[in-house]
């Protein structure tokens, strides 16, 4: 079973939600969260900061990822492990392969769930509406 992150990065007023346009399937041409794959060694969290920092060039001083929940996909044979965190403070990125957005995370509330325009087939908006029902634990608000 291969294993992957999604990171879900808030700004520092938690207003925002930064995203990526996938370049590549699966969902290209979809904003999703950023993320890759866990390496053989590496612990999730490792992996998180590891990823967050080639994605996005934002690096663990300026964040505290949390693990939110983890997914397997037997049928597809993969295990996804969900972080999220604000950021202490506004950042400059860095965007690897795919481009990086914010969006506005209460127009998109209900949107996170449309997937015409967001990865996850809904889960994305699940995510979501987890993280934010849950925002004392894991955005520190």
């Amino acid at each position: 079973m291969t294993s992957y992150n999604a990171i879900a990065v808030f700004s520092a007023d938690a207003k925002l939600l930064l995203m990526c346009e996938r370049k590549k399937d699966p969902y290209k041409g979809l904003l999703n969260f950023v993320g890759g794959k866990i390496e053989e060694g590496e612990t999730g969290s490792e992996a998180a900061y590891r990823e967050l920092f080639e994605e996005t060039g934002i690096d663990k001083d300026k964040i505290v990822l949390k693990p939110v929940m983890d997914l397997v996909y037997r049928c597809d044979g993969f295990y996804l492990e969900i972080y999220a965190g604000r950021l202490k403070e506004k950042v400059e990125l860095k965007e690897e392969k795919n481009p990086l957005l914010w969006v506005d995370v209460e127009e998109n509330r209900d949107l996170f769930f449309d997937s015409s325009r967001y990865a996850g087939d809904g889960n994305i908006g699940h995510i979501v509406r987890k993280i934010l029902i849950h925002k004392k634990e894991y955005l520190d608000i």
